[in-house]
């Protein structure tokens, strides 16, 4: 990739193994930009409604932005398909070596477009702008570490929990160190038989004019908050904000605060470090040493692994993830499923005499008990059969299974991550209505609603989700570092744009539109798979009241929620239902593109007092005042290796 943005994409078949280069359509570059916007747009068009997320039929795309290898931060990718977990659009994302590694092998290409099945596993190996397909061999069956070590070149693979159909199994690079997460992008990866990606290239050169602008924006990522603070601890400190304002998840939900948070918080995290995750001005999260080998332990991981599970250890917190990162499978689906696993057996719903192929009885299972829980994780990701088979489908297909249903709370299938939305109603809206499942990425309200406690109105929590999630939907387009990201949210990359004359809009009111028209197309994909309000509900167990710590009492309230619901669709241009409406598709360039299958709405939703909110003509930038625009407050957590 030179100065100039990539304008083609690879078309790999695996059922014919062919593979083509291809033009992207210049009207999609501007319309779409790269990463989760052409992602999505290509997902819409290729995927014929009700395609079985791990057939043949699914698409897999691993996709970069225009100005991948340019922008300070970490280089990522993003990884879109239809989500086998829940049934949606999905965009996964990850940093490391192999994006880096990638943008130099793809030459004018901005990603691969993966279709079909192939007959025996694979490898694609990627260099020199094309790709060859090659028999994986005895990779297959290896974990991400020992296929990191086997393939010569920048990897992304799947692990174990890929190979076997783990619904929510990631696609793991750099030795397990970096994962596309949520949401299974790894499962359908598996199911394709597709072992690995390998990328063979440098990283680009750029132009004086671009290092220079990189110069300019890497000062300012060193001297905003978000660069401070990534700095100082990175997402351990996580875990201990939430516990602080009590919204940390404890004991499989059931509590807020946690008693051994002080021996998993950042603190922790800096004593057992044997250094951090890269060396230089922008050194990551913390290494540390475990029984087999290195890990990183992102925010996630204490706080699913650890105080969602009981465990006070942070040597023990590290090894689960560890685990969970050479199997290939989410931290926060795998600690959800363990933690739903206990309190099943607390409550009685799991035979206690049945042992099943791995030995495991309910009577074995136990808050605070790693051994146990490590175990488990691995019945799962080889679906031994008995729990480790159930679990891999994920929490809501054991609930549906066995019951139990609320247990451990979802959303669409999701298992919710790591912030409580009990102590912040803003969270809560943010869960239900993001468009993949239970997510914190889509918008992290949970600090500043906390910090402003009783300042917040309901027209506040509206309007701020709107413009994270719009917002979020242009920077992952770009697929900027969500850290270093930060600096570009004032012109949303409008700066950026232009350096390389990209047809994308070079300003910011203009790319806050295509924010808008990013989220409502990935709504149409959902809601053209069946999605609607009935589906943006939230679980049952949000519904009872915390126990202990600053949130005590807290609960939500359904009919408050509906309300907020509905003020969230009528700043959204959509109906009661949740359904983008005509008008709408018409003012973002959308109607030509919704083709029958899809339903669109006439009226809006219009509830009493609605605040508009997330228009761009109130917004150019995306960054409303009450915003800090991309402080350590507003991202507690958000490691895109964990996303």
């Amino acid at each position: 990739m030179g100065d100039t943005p990539p304008d083609r994409i690879l078309r790999v078949d695996l059922s014919d193994g062919t593979v083509e280069s291809e033009r992207v359509p210049e009207r999609w570059l501007a319309r779409y930009v790269g990463g989760k916007g052409l992602g999505a747009r290509y997902l819409y068009e290729e995927l014929d409604p009700g395609t079985d997320p791990l057939g043949p039929g699914n698409v897999l795309l691993f996709v970069l932005g225009p100005l991948s290898g340019y922008l300070p931060g970490e280089p990522r990718y993003a990884a879109l398909t239809r989500s086998p977990l829940t049934g949606t659009f999905l965009d996964s994302y990850s940093g490391g070596t192999f994006p880096e590694r990638l943008v130099g092998a793809l030459g004018d290409h901005i990603g691969l477009l993966v279709t079909g099945r192939a007959a025996e596993p694979t490898v694609l190996t990627v260099a020199d702008g094309s790709a060859t397909l090659s028999p994986a061999g005895d990779v297959w069956g290896a974990d991400a570490v020992e296929t990191a070590e086997a393939v010569d070149g920048a990897v992304a693979c799947v692990g174990p929990a890929g190979e076997n159909g783990v619904r929510y199994a990631t696609i793991a690079s750099d030795g397990g160190e970096h994962h596309a997460g949520r949401g299974g992008a790894g499962a359908v990866m598996g199911t394709k038989r597709l072992k690995a990606v390998v990328a063979r290239g440098e990283p680009p050169s750029p132009s004086a004019e671009l290092a220079a602008l990189r110069a300019e924006y890497a000062d300012r990522y060193r001297d905003d908050d978000v660069g401070r603070w990534r700095r100082a601890g990175g997402t351990a400190e996580t875990l201990d904000f939430a516990d602080e304002v009590g919204v940390l998840p404890t004991r499989g939900w059931q509590e807020g605060t946690f008693d051994g948070a002080d021996d998993l918080g950042v603190e922790a995290a800096r004593e057992a470090a044997a250094g951090r995750e890269r060396q230089g001005e922008f050194p990551g999260d913390f290494r540390v040493e475990t029984d087999d080998g290195e890990s990183v332990p992102r925010g996630a991981t204490p706080m699913t692994l650890g105080a969602g599970l009981g465990i006070d250890e942070f040597d023990a917190v590290a090894t689960l993830g560890e685990t969970c990162d050479r199997l290939g499978v989410d931290v926060i689906g795998a600690g959800n499923a363990v933690a739903w696993a206990i309190r099943a057996a607390e409550e009685g719903i799991l035979d206690r005499h049945d042992p099943g192929v791995d030995g495991t009885t309910a009577d074995d299972l136990a808050f605070g008990d790693p051994s146990v829980a490590r175990e488990l994780i691995r019945s799962i990701a080889v679906r031994e059969p008995g729990l480790g088979d159930v679990l891999a489908d994920g929490v809501a297909a054991a609930a549906d299974a066995l019951g139990g249903a609320d247990l451990i709370p979802t959303v669409k299938s999701m298992a919710v991550p790591s912030y409580d939305p009990r102590g912040s109603l803003s969270m809560a809206l943010a869960y239900a209505t993001s468009d993949r499942g239970a997510c914190h990425r889509r918008s992290l309200p949970v600090e500043r609603e906390a910090l402003n406690a009783g300042g917040w109105t309901d027209a506040d929590r509206v309007r701020t989700v709107v413009r994270d999630q719009t917002v979020r939907s242009v920077l992952w387009s770009l697929v900027a570092d969500d850290f270093a990201g930060a600096v570009l949210r004032p012109d949303l990359g409008a700066e950026w744009l232009a350096a390389v004359d990209h047809p994308a809009p070079a300003d910011p009111e203009a790319l806050f539109r295509t924010g808008e028209r990013i989220w409502t197309l990935t709504r149409l994909f959902n809601v053209r798979e069946g999605f609607d309000r009935s589906d943006d509900r939230l679980p049952a167990t949000f519904t009872r009241p915390l126990s202990g710590g600053p949130t005590d009492g807290e609960r939500i309230d359904p009919d408050r929620f509906d309300a907020l619901l509905d003020r969230y669709y009528a700043a959204r241009g959509w109906s009661h239902e949740g359904i983008p409406t005509a008008p709408l598709l018409d003012r973002l360039d959308l109607s030509a593109v919704v083709d029958e299958e899809t339903p669109v709405a006439e009226d809006p939703a219009t509830p009493a007092g609605t605040d508009p909110g997330g228009s761009p003509e109130n917004d150019p930038g995306g960054r409303p005042e009450n915003d800090p625009g991309g402080s350590p407050e507003n991202d507690p957590g958000g490691s895109p290796e964990v996303d």
